[in-house]
């Protein structure tokens, strides 16, 4: 794998976080190479990978596909998943500051994931989503438990208009008394965007706000498409 799916992630924190303040949302550009997205999508095929395939049209999801995987996870998802928390933990403590949240989180993935644990919620959340012809994935948000890290990331696996078409990934925005905003993240393969799982604060004429946000899929018009998502807790 890349360097960038090695122990650390090169990017610029502070502009991250500026990003997430101004947009919702950051995009980390090339975080993996072409033969790095194809090497994990190809673990999809693999169950032994894998703790339970959700198919989602099944539950009311959307349409499409995807599995969780089982500890211990593959080494490049525990890599990543590992790195991005070691960047993102000081800028959830200061959205958590903000918010007036007593919870701090820890500089270490693992510190946070013992206290999952110790908490109940026990089983791994990184997953693997496949998306076919036609499917597409609701505007949701990925809570499992008690303990909630505030970001997660999606990489996307596939490269847009020669693997698929459409399936653009979408946020919405729900600000008091307003209707909801809606953004369309452009991602090319290997790119990888973070934004907040349920809540993001942002300054108000009252002081600060918390805005709720979902994500979600379009639909794909037509290929295949493979994403990687990493969500930072576990589930109960």
């Amino acid at each position: 794998m890349s360097a960038a799916a090695g122990d650390t992630v090169p990017a610029d924190w502070n502009a991250v976080e500026q990003a997430l303040d101004a947009l919702g949302h950051a995009v980390l550009p090339g975080l993996l190479t072409a033969a790095d997205c194809a090497q994990l999508a190809a673990l999809y095929a693999d169950a032994e990978h894998f703790r339970r395939r959700v198919v989602m049209q099944q539950h009311g999801y959307g349409r499409g596909e995807y599995q969780y995987f089982r500890y211990p996870l593959p080494p490049p998802v525990a890599r990543l998943r590992t790195a991005l928390y070691a960047g993102l933990a000081p800028i959830a403590n200061r959205w958590y500051e903000r918010l007036q949240r007593p919870v701090r989180f820890p500089p270490e993935h693992a510190q946070f994931i013992e206290r999952c644990h110790a908490g109940g919620q026990q089983r791994p959340t990184p997953l693997l989503a496949r998306y076919l012809d036609d499917d597409h994935n609701g505007l949701h948000q990925d809570l499992y438990g008690e303990h909630v890290f505030p970001l997660q990331a999606a990489i996307l696996l596939a490269a847009p208009g020669r693997d698929f078409c459409g399936g653009e990934f979408i946020l919405s925005e729900q600000r008091p008394r307003q209707q909801a905003r809606i953004e369309v993240v452009s991602l090319a393969q290997g790119d990888a965007v973070i934004f907040p799982v349920q809540q993001r604060p942002v300054d108000g004429a009252r002081g600060v706000q918390r805005l709720q946000v979902r994500h979600g899929v379009a639909r794909v018009r037509s290929g295949l498409r493979h994403t990687l998502g990493l969500i930072f807790h576990d589930a109960s």
